[in-house]
Formats: C-alpha cells, structure tokens, sequence
C-alpha cells in the first residue's frame, strides 16, 4: 500500500466534489439537509479541519483546544475560504505523508476533557491516523455527494470516482 498515491486520489476526486460545489449558488452551499452536519460547507470545513488535526498529531505538533482551532465547522467560512486553505494544506499534508518513514511508528497523546470532563490517552501508529484521515474523508464526502444529488438540477452531478477509475493505468485494446 502506499500512502502518498492513497492522497493523490483523495486529492483527484476531492476536486471533482468541489468543483461541483464550486458552481452553486451560495444558498444552496448553505442549504440544511436532513443528515451529516446538515449543510456542504459544515461539512467540508469538518473533514478539512479532521485532515489538519491528523498532520498535526502525525508529526507531532501539539493540537489546540478545538476553540482556537483556525475554523470551527458550526461556522463555516464561504466556499472560498475552505477551496484556498485546503489546496494550500493539502500541499504540506501530501509533504508529511510522503516524508513519513515508520508507518508503524507509535503516536500517543493526552485529549483535552470532553463534554463530560472524561480525558483519554490516545495511542495509534502513524499508519492509523493516516487511514483515519483516508476513510474519515471518504465518509464525509459522501455525504456531501448525497447533498448534491438532493439539489437535482441545481447541480451538477459529480461522475465516478472510484479509485480503480481515477488511479489505474488503463490503455484501450485495439
């Protein structure tokens, strides 16, 4: 398995969701719906904000309370925002999962208390937070990709993006 071509497809097919976002109107970017966190753009700047907090705890940085984090997904910023921090961060994240060396390497880390005042002592390998970043994404765009359907003709459906048809080599037999 390789992690780094895992982030390229992220990346490809991350595209092709946005750029179908790209092309609604601002209401319907906000538009609630009945499931996930109710609108694209809480959702997008969710699994954006996700991918940040699993780099910064892959390479060992420290994370912020939650409140202090650059953007919080219960106040989405314009669609912009999110497609410009996320092209500029998908650059380091793709640099950090190419550079990482041990994907078996062990991160452990103190959370901040909870709702309920309960703190954990999480510890993963570096090969788990990336998969949760991978699969965290692919679970949230689904949803978003359901958000799209759901506006019909408001939208512009998103075509396959299936790994097997984005990231195989494919030639045409005479």
């Amino acid at each position: 398995m390789n992690p780094t071509r895992i982030y390229d497809y992220l990346a490809l097919s991350r595209e092709r969701v946005m750029d179908a976002v790209r092309r609604l109107t601002p209401a319907a970017y906000r538009r609630e719906f009945a499931f996930g966190l109710k609108t694209m753009g809480s959702t997008l700047t969710h699994i954006m904000i996700a991918e940040w907090y699993y780099i910064e705890r892959l390479e060992g940085r420290t994370v912020p309370p939650y409140a202090e984090w650059p953007f919080q997904y219960e106040r989405p910023p314009a669609f912009e925002v999110i497609d410009q921090t996320w092209r500029e961060q998908a650059k380091r994240v793709r640099a950090a999962v190419a550079a990482e060396g041990d994907w078996n390497r062990t991160i452990s880390y103190l959370t901040f208390p909870d709702d309920r005042g309960r703190r954990y002592y999480i510890t993963a390998t570096a090969g788990d937070f990336f998969t949760q970043l991978a699969l965290h994404e692919v679970h949230h765009r689904a949803q978003v990709l359901a958000m799209l359907r759901e506006l019909g003709d408001a939208a512009t459906p998103v075509q396959d993006i299936d790994f097997n048809d984005m990231m195989y080599d494919r030639r045409e037999l005479a």
